[in-house]
């Protein structure tokens, strides 16, 4: 084509977005279409979505702008943001990352667009990240066992509420005691996740109320929100002969210097990991810790990274325990952690490697020293310090003096924190500095405070720091192990965080087509934001003034997600997929309680359903029922109307997912949701395949009340590896007045009395931007071409394999949605070839393999997405291919499954060099099974992990280097 024959506006828009997100061009789709027996896109979307569902491009939604355009347009959006020194505290605080760890990890896709881990063989890298963190966890918080991060710290106190529950041995107690010094954010979320459970919670004075009530278990911070540090020795024994179990939300940096709370005897300590590196980001993302003792194991929330051996003996990691999650156990789930927050817990790890023991202890002794400064100074002037002791955060009482101190305070560039009527708080932090606290004094004392910080500083040298109970300082060592000893020059840190980088697949080497996780392009016009200052370090309780900015890019996106969904609100609040379940349900509860049909508790969900849906209903308290489906995989109607029928007078919800989880179009859903909807029921749309139905169809006029939207599938957010994530939720809009709110900052003046879902009013506000930017360069011609795209990629991928894998289920003329599931059942049947050796040797070809078992056992689901070019959909299908050639050889008797390349996949490079290669095949068909494998190869760095050694023998924390050798 010639540039000289082509208009101005063509011209204009060369560089326009949406031709780099979709991954065949437009011949490719069309050699697709022939493949696939289409001849245009629309008419492949009329023979493939029911035409009662469809609709036309929304109007709301803007023109394609291109990448410059769009990142100019946010900047100045933006730059409407006002980012003062944020010294409010309450569990966010300004950090410093390390710019080896922003640039090496936070900024780069070998990190973020990695999948969650559960093929291990390609996620060593990641995987020794988390056993990093929880290494860190346990050795600050005196433990014997760690997680590998929950989503906020509020979401992990009401997972610690929900742990004692379960494990305390006063078994007829259903009191659970919450101090009143516990940060508000994290009491709403308790409260929240309490009241559906019939737990009553009750807040105040820890030692007054353990005196008063049976109680099960008690939860405190250390140190409190108003910044005292206490010794909860006495307490915690005292719950203990109660048996009761006692948590504490502990400040990380704090920790550094405190005794850790094991020592002190508590069985639960949670909190964020955010200030070791991570931006607060107006709220998150950032990761979670949460510990408790080794007897405690089986019941903790999320996921644990445990070490196993391979197949020759060497140790490897792998996420331990795993049929302890949602997805295996549903209903019976302790808990819906489907995403944690793998990367930041990362960040964090990092950030502990990098600085080491020693730095750590400055980092924190520099904190509270300022923080002594300024306490001695504005003592030294008559102002009363309402703490004895002190970490960082110091409370003052001013009177009526404390609203013109704050405001001088803000005028001279810092947010600090109002309490109560007369009182103020002040967190210092990392960023702190001498001039900061000259500042504030300045703030708080008047321009002639005459205060002389070196002569302070002196005293306290010599008098010691008196802030610190000598009880409670910390007296073992912390972070020995090697790791946190090792990577301190950047030359060091750069070659180890490589080193982990190499040991995984991610979407920077090829595509992760995992049925119902969408793992499309994250592009990097999309990321850059993130790491804006703007964005990156904004507290998520400044004043709302002070973020415009913020405020304008939510509320565009939250127009965007109406327009494209058609409901009539957004909470922005849920921070993954299962709590946009969760206070999707929540609100559709609270709803019919309003109604004063709070009896309704029964939620349907077909058998089809992802694991989470189940989890869900249950943390609400709601009764499955579960509905069968019909040998094509659609719900079974009849089913579902007599079961609808049968509890017509209890029946509170139908969770269902559309398209379906088996990867079609479900030819019945409006008569599905009016047949809910005439029992008295509210159908709540799971919207993990939404990536199918944008600007196609809209799940509101299809007759969902409410559906999340998982951000970090359909909307570009990364994965990272297991986490961040976003789920808001959309609703129609008799469900408005019960959505989640917050207590610090207000989303929605008309819900002043509903709870929190989440620690941040807008959930992880930083990651909302990558959204924004992903609608904003594709507009709704391109979001349409997008769901087009991954439709037609699914349906080339299912007509390719058909011959060599059936496909399990296909909806209007034998066509899928926008994934499909092939079947290996009659293939195992005849040769023991099981769907976890197809998945172990597409790593060999340089795969991560589909979804597997899932959500029918014996059998991956595959999601191409639209972001694919055809040359990377054949190579995939040319690998399941030549897989199904070498099931073929075992099928012909030419050698034994035992035999079978599947069988020792995947193959690394020990495999390659071991002298004594005794196999019936070569070492080229092992390695090498492809011809483009030898122009790029990535190795898995361990052979097939042994899954039952890990469980039996489950160990969680760093392995000494030896046993690498």
């Amino acid at each position: 084509m010639c540039p000289h024959s082509l208009s101005l506006h063509t011209l204009e828009h060369h560089d326009a977005f949406i031709e780099r997100h979709i991954g065949p061009s437009v011949e490719e789709q069309q050699a697709m279409l022939e493949a696939t027996g289409f001849q245009t896109l629309e008419d492949m979307i009329q023979r493939t979505v029911p035409a009662s569902i469809r609709c036309d491009i929304p109007a709301e939604l803007d023109t394609p702008r291109t990448e410059t355009e769009t990142l100019e347009r946010l900047k100045a959006i933006m730059s409407q943001n006002i980012v003062k020194r944020s010294m409010i505290g309450m569990g966010f605080t300004d950090a410093i990352t390390p710019n080896v760890i922003l640039r090496n990890v936070l900024e780069n896709p070998g990190w973020y667009t990695a999948y969650t881990p559960y093929q291990p063989e390609i996620s060593q890298g990641r995987l020794e990240g988390l056993l990093t963190f929880q290494q860190m966890i346990m050795d600050l918080t005196g433990l014997e066992l760690a997680n590998a991060s929950l989503l906020d710290e509020a979401t992990a106190a009401a997972e610690a509420m929900t742990l004692c529950k379960r494990m305390s041995k006063a078994k007829h107690a259903n009191v659970f005691i919450v101090d009143e010094q516990l940060h508000p954010q994290n009491i709403s979320v308790i409260q929240t996740r309490a009241e559906p459970l019939g737990i009553e919670v009750v807040i105040g004075d820890v030692a007054s109320l353990m005196a008063q009530h049976n109680y099960f278990g008690v939860v405190v911070q250390y140190p409190d929100t108003l910044g005292e540090i206490k010794d909860y020795q006495a307490l915690i024994q005292q719950a203990h002969e109660q048996k009761a179990l006692f948590c504490a939300a502990a400040d990380i940096m704090a920790l550094v210097l405190l005794k850790s709370p094991g020592d002190l005897g508590a069985d639960v300590v949670f909190g964020s990991s955010q200030r070791f590196g991570v931006p607060m980001g107006y709220g998150g993302p950032s990761a979670a810790y949460f510990a408790t003792r080794d007897a405690f194991k089986r019941s903790v929330p999320g996921r644990i990274i445990g070490v196993s051996v391979d197949s020759r003996g060497k140790p490897a990691l792998r996420m331990a325990m795993q049929t302890r999650e949602q997805h295996i156990r549903r209903e019976k789930a302790m808990s819906n952690i489907c995403t944690a927050q793998a990367l930041l817990a990362n960040m964090a790890a990092f950030y502990a490697v990098y600085h080491g023991p020693e730095g750590l202890k400055i980092i924190a002794s520099r904190i509270h020293r300022l923080t002594n400064i300024l306490a001695a100074g504005l003592s030294s002037k008559g102002v009363t310090i309402v703490n004895t002791h002190w970490f960082d955060t110091l409370t003052l009482e001013l009177g009526f003096a404390r609203d013109a101190a704050y405001e001088r305070a803000a005028e001279l560039g810092i947010n600090l924190r109002k309490i109560g009527d007369t009182r103020l708080g002040i967190t210092c932090d990392e960023r702190t500095t001498r001039e900061e606290i000259h500042t504030l004094w300045k703030a708080l004392l008047g321009e002639t405070h005459h205060l002389d910080m070196e002569a302070l500083d002196y005293q306290l040298i010599e008098n010691g720091t008196p802030a610190l109970p000598a009880s409670l300082l910390r007296e073992n060592e912390i972070l020995t192990h090697p790791v946190f000893n090792t990577h301190h020059s950047e030359t060091e840190m750069l070659r180890y965080l490589k080193k982990l980088e190499n040991k995984d697949i991610s979407l920077a080497h090829s595509m992760i087509a995992l049925g119902s996780c969408t793992m499309k392009l994250n592009a990097t016009a999309e990321m850059i934001p993130v790491t804006w200052p703007e964005l990156a370090n904004m507290h998520p309780f400044a004043p709302r003034e002070q973020a415009l900015g913020y405020q304008q890019m939510i509320d565009e996106l939250d127009q965007m997600l109406r327009a494209i969904t058609g409901f009539d609100a957004i909470c922005m609040q849920p921070n993954s997929g299962a709590q946009g379940e969760y206070a999707g349900l929540m609100a559709i509860r609270n709803y019919l309680r309003a109604k004063g049909e709070g009896h309704r508790n029964v939620c349907l969900i077909p058998t089809s359903a992802h694991g989470t849906n189940p989890a869900s209903a249950a943390m609400v308290d709601m009764q499955v029922v579960l509905i069968d489906c019909d040998a094509q995989g659609n719900v079974d109607v009849e089913d579902l109307r007599n079961k609808a029928l049968a509890h017509k007078d209890d029946l509170a919800a139908l969770m269902i997912t559309y398209p379906s989880t088996h990867g079609v179009f479900e030819e019945e859903i409006k008569e599905i949701c009016a047949i809910v909807h005439e029992c008295g029921g509210q159908v709540y749309m799971d919207g993990a395949n939404l990536n199918a139905q944008v600007c196609i169809s809209k799940p509101a006029e299809i007759g969902a009340d409410v559906s999340h939207m998982n951000l970090h599938k359909t909307f570009c957010i990364p994965h990272g590896g297991g986490g961040p994530g976003m789920g808001p939720i959309g609703v129609k809009a008799h469900l408005v007045p019960h959505l989640a709110n917050h207590p610090v900052v207000q989303v929605n003046n008309d819900n002043q009395n509903n709870t929190a879902v989440s620690a941040a009013p807008w959930g992880s506000a930083s990651i909302l931007s990558i959204s924004w930017v992903y609608i904003s360069l594709m507009g709704g011609i391109g979001l349409r071409q997008a769901t087009e795209v991954a439709i037609l990629s699914a349906n080339y991928i299912a007509n390719r394999l058909n011959e060599h894998f059936p496909v399990l289920y296909t909806g209007r003329n034998g066509r899928v949605a926008h994934e499909c599931i092939i079947d290996l059942r009659p293939l195992k049947e005849r040769t023991g070839i099981t769907e976890e050796d197809v998945a172990k040797r597409l790593m060999d070809f340089g795969f991560h393999a589909p979804t597997m078992s899932f959500p029918v056992p014996g059998t991956l689901m595959i999601e191409p997405t639209e972001s694919e070019s055809k040359a990377e959909l054949d190579r995939f299908i040319e690998a399941m291919v030549q897989i199904r050639q070498e099931i073929a050889a075992v099928e012909t008797g030419e050698m034994t499954a035992e035999q079978s390349p599947l069988r020792h996949a995947p193959h690394t490079q020990a495999d390659l060099m071991d002298a004594n290669w005794d196999r019936v095949y070569s070492r080229e068909q092992g390695a090498f099974p492809a011809e483009w494998l030898k122009d790029a190869k990535v190795w898995p760095s361990v052979n097939r992990i042994d899954n039952v050694y890990g469980d039996r023998n489950l160990f969680c924390a760093c392995v000494p280097v030896e046993d690498y050798r």
